[in-house]
């Protein structure tokens, strides 16, 4: 089952040769710091446990080698990596420098635990660095004599502190993974994984207690290790679905987005990587096919959600997967499923992308903010300004659609412009509709002024229909805007947005859903922005580009794909508001 996952080494990228390789690395390695640290307290060495220690620093040194040819491993961390190891089991071998070992050892545990902490810090590091610590020793106990030189370290007391130290952090690292009071410690691997390396040092601790010793005790806290450094390498499970809250999620290599998840019809996005032919099911249902929608971007399926928990399946590709769902016994909004229900999807989907998990109340085509009233009576001020006769409105029958429309004819009448049917010879298009009625619109505009002089003072677009389907259906267009898209908010958002969902476009949907409490930053005055189609012969790898325009690329962050957005005004008068309107 999938939760809902987000790691950079999950299932399907995490190779299981380079895995193995990576524990035994990381095993030896730590035999080997183990006996670091305790030699100058273990009297005379045998050779038994010189040759021991030689042999496991020669296997850590080769995988780490290894790993830099084979796996393109970072070439300083690997040699310093092997080393360190040699340099360690050459000092505990070396009768007069058992000082030196020791200090040897410090750094190589301390590199073990970035190797396994895996980029977590602050209290994650430092639990780390306990129980790689532990375990560490614990090994190192193991293979040198325990006749120790010392008064104040021994055998016994020693081996329940380590025991101790491994179970504390373990359950620390329990605690704070998120995942050890729900069902996702038995029913994902990580959570498996992460038990394992909770439950191993209890059970070395009960045997330590009754004195059966470092021998036995050593070959559990070995597998407590390797569990415990195999956690980097398990995708960790994303949290449990709740009713009303939109799922994004990860299955059969693709992200999926499932809203407004309640009982009843549901939308299953899925992006363009995911091909033409990925179907999903729920539970034994049969399956459906995602299929593109009008003004929306990758694929689209209607599933029926029974009430409470249940599986949705999706194969993409020749892979299949899961996605766990708890659409609970309420209702969603009634415009989530239907044609304007890609746009209410990508606002959920910003809100997801900002790690926010909001109950999907309502959609954006449910009612007309103030705000962009506000923009369309600006919008049709500046068109007035510019010598338009008449402005003709592409509505749909939304409620927002609906109000939009009013508010562009109400302005159009206090300007002393028409409010046309169709297309004119003087007149300008203003799409006030969702993505699908927009996109509609636009290309039936399009095609008439092909044929005709209609529409000569251009097509313009509400001010949440800058997304790139609609957007790119005709060649040129402009929108009224509170933000620039080209501003650093606006493309982090658009980046974070692409990389959460397989390189999906941005949508004003969406970034005000991710900006959350700080949409007002992107609530400025409104401007008019044209979007216009950018057409470019690709160039060669070898070629010189013009500085900053690269052709052969998307650049990431645009808001739409290959057209270029751009102001063609300054800040707009606020118009005076009209009672009753």
């Amino acid at each position: 089952m999938d939760h809902g996952t987000h790691s950079s080494l999950g299932p399907a990228g995490a190779d299981l040769v380079v895995v193995l390789v990576r524990l035994a690395l990381l095993l030896t390695a730590a035999a080997v710091a183990g006996t670091g640290l305790l030699r100058p307290v273990a009297g005379d060495v045998g050779s038994t446990a010189r040759l021991t220690g030689a042999g496991l620093a020669g296997i850590s040194a080769v995988l780490a080698l290894l790993s830099i040819t084979a796996w393109d491993v970072n070439p300083v961390a690997g040699a310093g990596h092997a080393v360190l190891v040699i340099a360690v089991a050459v000092a505990v071998w070396l009768p007069g420098a058992h000082r030196a070992a020791r200090w040897l050892a410090v750094p190589l545990i301390l590199l073990l635990v970035v190797e396994t902490a895996a980029g977590r810090s602050g209290v994650d590091f430092a639990v780390d660095t306990v129980y790689v610590a532990a375990a560490a020793t614990w090994f190192g106990a193991v293979i040198l004599p325990r006749r120790w030189e010392s008064a104040t370290l021994r055998p016994g007391p020693l081996a329940i502190t380590l025991a101790g130290l491994l179970v504390v952090a373990g359950v620390v690292r329990l605690v704070a993974s998120g995942v050890g009071f729900d069902r996702r410690l038995y029913d994902s691997a990580f959570g498996l994984v992460l038990t394992a390396s909770v439950v191993l040092p209890i059970v070395v601790l009960v045997l330590t207690i009754r004195g059966l010793g470092y021998q036995t005790g050593g070959i559990v806290v070995a597998a407590a290790f390797l569990a415990w450094t195999a956690l980097a390498a398990v995708p960790v499970p994303g949290p449990l679905p709740e009713p009303g809250v939109p799922v994004l999620a990860e299955a059969a290599g693709v992200p999926v987005l499932i809203s407004p998840h309640r009982p009843g019809t549901n939308l299953v996005h899925l992006p363009a990587a995911a091909g033409q032919d990925a179907e999903v099911s729920v539970g034994d249902g049969p399956a459906r096919r995602a299929v593109p929608r009008l003004g929306a971007e990758g694929t689209w399926a209607e599933v029926e959600l029974p009430e409470g928990r249940g599986e949705l399946t999706v194969r993409s590709g020749g892979r299949n997967g899961t996605v766990d769902v708890d659409t609970g016994s309420g209702t969603g909004p009634a415009s989530a499923s239907g044609v304007d229900g890609p746009e209410c999807a990508s606002a959920a989907l910003g809100a997801l992308v900002a790690e926010r998990r909001e109950v999907l109340g309502a959609c954006p085509a449910d009612a007309l903010s103030d705000e962009d009233a506000d923009a369309l009576r600006q919008l049709v001020g500046f068109l007035d300004e510019r010598g338009v006769a008449g402005v003709a409105v592409a509505a749909d029958a939304s409620p927002r659609g609906t109000r939009a429309a009013e508010v562009v004819r109400d302005a159009a009448a206090a300007h002393g412009l028409r409010a046309d049917s169709g297309p004119g010879a003087d007149n300008a298009l203003v799409a006030v509709g969702g993505w699908a009625a927009a996109q509609t619109a636009l290309t039936e505009a399009a095609d008439v002024q092909r044929d005709s002089a209609s529409y000569p003072f251009g097509l313009y677009l509400a001010p949440w229909l800058l997304h790139g389907p609609v957007v790119n259906s005709v060649t040129s267009s402009a929108v009224p805007l509170r933000f620039d898209p080209r501003e650093q908010l606006a493309v982090t958002y658009a980046v974070a947005v692409g990389n959460a969902f397989g390189e999906e476009s941005p949508t004003p949907a969406g970034f005000h859903t991710w900006l959350g409490p700080q949409r007002h930053a992107a609530s400025g005055p409104v401007r008019v922005f044209a979007a216009a189609q950018v057409t470019a012969m690709p160039m060669g790898p070898d070629e010189v580009h013009v500085p900053g325009m690269p052709m052969n690329t998307e650049l990431a962050g645009q808001w739409v794909p290959r057209a270029t957005v751009v102001p063609v005004s300054a800040p707009l008068p606020v118009p005076r508001r009209v009672e009753g309107r």
